[in-house]
């Protein structure tokens, strides 16, 4: 609620349930999701654990990278939307409160605890998602369905489809947008570094 409360003094600020289950049902996602996020090293340790006796040590070696980025950058886009966008994005919302006046009524924010909670949800997992980009695109190249080359040819249209893509999994305002744009434009640069890195040049002997 650290987001909310940013929004006012932190005293006058409130959320509401307007159904006799919601709040219960509300603390039930939250255990779920918090199950989920801090059991997820347990869980995927033992999915390695099952899978990796029956991988090359030359594959382990491959796929090690990707399993060690992706937790990181999943933590670092989660992190991004709770501390950073957040607050901006509450701040300019709660900025189209209005105050009674000698003719109208006052505006302000009710919010139901039920609707904060899925949005904090979904821009979380919709940050630490997109910042999969880089161990996806590495990915991709690794195994030759892209290359560094075709992603600097690309990079014009890529940027295009991450403000689209932004716009879409955001809420509806452009600091959550531009938010999520510009890190991921930076993601991108970061894949082709990664991918120019972890795939092997081809040998000029051997295309001769």
């Amino acid at each position: 609620q650290q987001s909310l409360a940013a929004g006012g003094t932190g005293t006058d600020r409130r959320m509401i349930f307007t159904q006799l289950y919601e709040a219960f049902f509300t603390y039930l996602k939250v255990a779920f999701f918090g199950a989920v996020f801090f059991s997820f090293p347990i869980w995927a340790t033992q999915l390695w654990l099952f899978v990796a006796p029956g991988l090359y040590r030359s594959e382990k070696r491959t796929i090690m990278p990707f399993l060690l980025a992706s937790p990181f950058l999943f933590l670092l886009g989660a992190a991004l939307a709770y501390y950073f966008i957040f607050p901006l994005a509450w701040k300019f919302f709660i900025s189209f409160e209005t105050p009674a006046g000698a003719d109208s009524v006052a505006i302000q924010l009710e919010a139901k605890v039920s609707e904060y909670l899925s949005l904090v949800m979904h821009m979380i997992l919709a940050f630490g998602i997109a910042f999969q980009m880089p161990v996806l695109l590495t990915l991709l190249c690794k195994v030759g369905i892209l290359n560094v080359t075709s992603l600097r040819k690309g990079r014009r249209y890529a940027i295009v489809a991450m403000f689209a893509v932004s716009a879409i999994i955001t809420p509806p305002d452009i600091i959550s947008q531009i938010g999520l744009a510009v890190p991921l434009i930076l993601l991108y640069e970061i894949s082709i570094l990664a991918a120019g890195w972890m795939v092997p040049k081809p040998d000029p002997d051997e295309a001769a």
